[in-house]
């Protein structure tokens, strides 16, 4: 296995850990290579569930958010600049004044738009590069240099929705989520499970309409969960921090509305989608009904067909495609 950028840092002594204390990393994906850092200092900090868990898995301490007093810190660039901001200034409170900061990223997801940043506040060694990215090194200075961005984290929308950045539509209510509450009818089922729920836009559409009693939203993000709970003050509400194409609840669904992801990093992935729609089937009661919303490239035609017996295309804006689908059954490699 060739070295990874955290490898190259600590072999040219870019960075240099300390003897003692433990080592934060924020926001590592549940393949990240930390096989550089001593395992038993590690505690690893990551809200998306996924990642979270393949990381529990390979035997790392984890956490959703991080504590205090760490010797050293490595912050692992997302694709959000505000939320990268973000995290370096949560390194910056965590770690211990002097201690170092290493910020890794590839340059896909903006990392050298961030060091640049970084070295117009603090002294920043010099960045190594390794496959499509780099990492560069400072010692902390102390939270008062990133209080600013810091602040970043959160953002309150005009219609008073707050969100968060690792949250999707961070900046705004989704065009094609706010297509789907529109399609969605006066009255719906009892119980209504809104799967990749994100910040609560759906989940608060749905909460206006006749006849619910419950409402679970089921988000694989922390951050955007918590932005939910602070979205939604109603009773009726359930939250589930919970990858969505796993999770099992006790009971079925009457409906499931859902505007599917389709990106895995930068890259277009169907099959996310696809996997959530085997999930709601699974999830459904069976005259249950799902409503889904995606954009109009995306083929998720053949999918619907092979599981459930109706599925109706609505009216929707150019750029979405909206769904109905109703009379969830097995699929194909299930049957008998």
């Amino acid at each position: 296995m060739q070295p990874s950028r955290l490898s190259l840092a600590l072999e040219t002594g870019a960075l240099a850990l300390p003897g003692e204390g433990r080592i934060l990393v924020l926001r590592p994906r549940g393949g990240t290579d930390l096989g550089a850092l001593p395992k038993d200092r590690v505690e690893a900090v990551q809200g998306f569930r996924p990642d979270h868990d393949a990381l529990a898995a390979r035997g790392y301490a984890t956490a959703v958010a991080p504590g205090a007093g760490y010797g050293a810190a490595v912050v692992v660039v997302p694709r959000a600049k505000a939320e990268a901001k973000a995290l370096v200034a949560t390194a910056a409170a965590a770690v211990a004044p002097g201690g170092p900061i290493a910020v890794d990223g590839q340059k896909t997801d903006g990392v050298d738009s961030l060091l640049r940043d970084l070295r117009a506040r603090v002294p920043l060694g010099p960045a190594l590069a390794k496959g499509h990215g780099k990492i560069a090194v400072f010692a902390n200075p102390g939270p008062a240099a990133f209080a600013d961005w810091a602040g970043g984290a959160a953002r309150r929308l005009p219609e008073g929705f707050v969100t968060r950045p690792a949250a999707f539509s961070a900046d705004g209510i989704d065009p094609g989520s706010a297509a789907l509450a529109a399609a969605l009818p006066a009255r719906l089922p009892a119980r209504v499970l809104d799967l990749g729920a994100g910040w609560g836009y759906l989940a608060s559409e749905v909460l206006r309409r006749e006849g619910v009693e419950e409402v679970h939203l089921v988000e694989a993000e922390h951050d955007a969960l918590e932005a939910a709970r602070a979205n939604i003050a109603d009773p009726r509400a359930r939250f589930h921090w919970a990858d969505a194409t796993r999770f099992a609840p006790g009971a079925p669904f009457g409906a499931v509305v859902m505007n599917p992801p389709f990106h895995a990093g930068r890259a277009a992935d169907p099959g996310l989608g696809r996997a959530f729609i085997a999930a709601a089937a699974r999830l459904l009661a069976p005259s249950g009904t799902l409503w889904m919303v995606a954009n109009r490239h995306l083929p998720y035609e053949r999918t619907l067909a092979e599981l459930f017996r109706e599925v109706v295309e609505l009216p929707a804006p150019p750029a979405y495609k909206i769904h109905r689908a109703s009379g969830p059954v097995a699929p194909p490699r299930a049957r008998r």
